[in-house]
């Protein structure tokens, strides 16, 4: 690798900076300490002080008398000749025969001083510049090429290291691994595939939901290279000043050809490769430096071995042309892992810490479904605390369990008491939940119901874990789903004959869901397969907008509160019939706060019929 040297060059701002502030104090320092006038007065006026016994101290010399009165103001007069001169000063006190020193000329104190104080800058600019430099070629794991003048980049390089990232670091993430080792492989072996004609991709796109490792998947990309690695976000690359962008995009790229093979990685590209409009401004500082890289990227000649990664969860957002191939020729997701992959998650993760034995992580990986690899991640290190704060030693899968918990739903809120009144409907609620989806063939099995109310906000929450992966549902299973959801509001209406606000959010999801069944997912006779909603952004909540008449959308508003009326119903039915178990698990709950699957189903499946607190239909 080639010593990367900082531009002495660009360092004489610097310089001239300095050496005009040390030249202001300097002045400064003299008109305050130094500066002496000295007042040249007529022999008379000498005489007439030594009468009135003023002079405090006189040197006389050849050619004139240099003096100071008491107050140390200094004057000077010419020689005469005067025999009892020296008499009369001894006779007023006066100390004389000392040489009285001048003060120096300014103009000469200043030039001797200012040319010190730039001898003693070049000295400790050229010790700094060495050691700088120098701890740029010694540091093993991170290389930061300065960038001293106006729009130079502040990218990260990162060198070959004993903590290197590699493939075996990244788990959950195969395919995306795949795609990328034939271009680690590309980097280690050119004359493989230039051999048969093929070309170095010159760009690929990571693109997925937020904490998927897409960042370490680029940094894994050069681990295995091992290849330099410069390392950018986009928005390092927005500046205030029109232009100041551009010549960062052009210093970056610049940096990467003198160090090629590497690769550039530009995190969350999406902040300067926005499509570009049709705004009648053509100085967009913003635009010109997406013309910039659009322009570096396309610039590369046959096989200069650099190659372009990034990164974005918004990859909707991005320009056409910057997207084409040529410029990014891949385009890899990395999206939410599936159950093998968040198993394999969880067992890269918990090398670091200390863990039981028998940790069951398939049962953790299926309870945390939907997870992101950095969720993952906070689970195995919030069991870690747990157990610290429990004064263990060791992680068990009690740990791993709450911690999903927490990741899901927040902390437990011991502080927080609900009254028995909320209790016992709090109680209903989440049984009302339970009881409807356990009644439905579809539905995911129940694993934990409690009541104990959580940092999110929820004062209870019921845990369904499918037992299997699934990537489809079909229109009974959302179905399904909507009936569960408005089973907590049926439990209050059918016990207390009252509801209350606890089914806020199960109304949001009920709504978001049978909205979805009628805009999106073609699930109506009305409809049939045409598309009534838009959605965008999809990897960071996907927001929805309608695309369809006024008329249209009355329309699916009726559809929609339809749907929600009929399952809310059907939900009323099922608890309707199955009261006694309704009553019977409600106790429980509210005498424990917190049963698990199984103790749900023992209860369901026995005989036993016990009313709470003589409540009845």
């Amino acid at each position: 690798m080639q010593e990367m040297r900082p531009d002495r060059k660009k360092s004489i701002p610097f310089i001239l900076i300095f050496l005009v502030v040390f030249g202001i104090m300097n002045i400064m320092v003299y008109n305050r300490f130094m500066k002496q006038q000295v007042t040249e007065v007529g022999y008379n006026v000498f005489m007439k002080m030594i009468d009135e016994k003023k002079i405090k101290e006189a040197s006389i010399t050849s050619s004139q008398i240099v003096f100071k009165d008491e107050s140390g103001e200094m004057f000077k007069t010419g020689l005469m000749e005067d025999s009892d001169l020296y008499e009369r000063l001894y006779q007023s006190g006066a100390t004389f025969g000392a040489e009285i020193v001048e003060p120096m000329n300014p103009i000469l104190y200043y030039g001797i001083t200012f040319g010190i104080q730039i001898l003693l800058i070049i000295i400790v600019w050229r010790f700094v510049m060495r050691r700088i430099t120098k701890k740029m070629g010694d540091d093993p794991d991170m290389l930061s090429f300065s960038m001293g003048g106006r729009g130079k980049g502040t990218g990260r390089i990162y060198v070959k290291s004993k903590n290197d990232v590699r493939f075996k670091d990244v788990a959950g993430e195969e395919e995306a691994k795949d795609l990328l080792s034939e271009i680690v492989g590309y980097l280690h072996n050119p004359e493989k595939y230039t051999e048969i004609g093929a070309t170095l991709p010159k760009g690929a796109l990571l693109v997925g939901p937020p904490g998927t490792g897409k960042t370490m998947l680029a940094k894994a990309v050069a681990g295995e290279a091992d290849v330099p690695f410069f390392s950018i976000s986009g928005s390092e690359f927005v500046q205030m000043f029109v232009g100041m962008g551009a010549a960062k995009v052009r210093d970056l790229f610049k940096q990467a050809k003198e160090k090629a093979p590497c690769i550039i990685f530009i995190d969350e590209i999406d902040a300067i490769g926005k499509k570009r409009d049709a705004s009648l401004s053509t100085n967009d500082e913003r635009e010109q430096t997406l013309n910039q890289l659009l322009s570096e990227m396309d610039g590369f000649e046959g096989n200069t071995g650099v190659v372009i990664l990034a990164a974005t969860n918004r990859p909707e957002s991005l320009d056409p042309a910057l997207l084409r191939p040529g410029r990014f020729d891949r385009r890899i997701p990395v999206e939410l892992p599936d159950l093998k992959g968040r198993v394999d998650i969880l067992r890269v993760h918990a090398k670091k810490i200390r863990i039981s034995e028998n940790v069951d992580f398939d049962t953790i990986a299926k309870t945390a479904a939907g997870a992101s690899g950095a969720q993952l991640a906070n689970i195995v290190n919030e069991a870690a605390l747990k157990a610290v704060r429990e004064g263990r030693k060791v992680v068990q899968q009690d740990d791993l369990m709450e911690s999903v918990e927490v990741v899901i739903a927040g902390y437990q809120k011991k502080n927080k008491i609900l009254s028995n009144k909320e209790k016992l409907v709090v109680s209903y609620h989440e049984v009302g939940h339970a009881l409807v989806a356990a009644m439905q063939t579809h539905s995911a099995p129940v694993t934990k119901i409690t009541i104990i109310p959580r940092t999110s906000g929820a004062l209870g929450y019921t845990m369904q874990v499918d037992e299997d992966e699934h990537n489809l549902m079909n229109k009974t299973e959302i179905l399904n789903k909507v009936a569960t959801l408005t089973g907590g509001r049926a439990a209050e209406e059918l016990i207390f004959n009252e509801i209350s606000t606890g089914a806020s959010n199960d109304i949001e999801q009920a709504t978001k869901l049978a909205r979805a069944m009628v805009t999106r997912f073609g699930m109506t006779d009305e409809f049939d397969m045409v598309a009534m909603e838009v959605v965008t952004n999809q990897y960071l909540g996907g927001d929805t907008s309608l695309a369809c008449s006024p008329e249209t959308q009355t329309k699916i508003d009726h559809m929609v509160v339809e749907i929600v009326k009929e399952q809310h119903a059907k939900a009323r039915e099922i608890l309707q019939q199955n009261v006694q178990k309704l009553h019977e698990i409600a106790k429980h709950l509210y005498e424990n706060e917190t049963i698990t699957g199984e103790e749900f189903m023992e209860i369901l499946n026995s005989s036993e019929n016990t009313l709470l607190g003589g409540q009845t239909e």
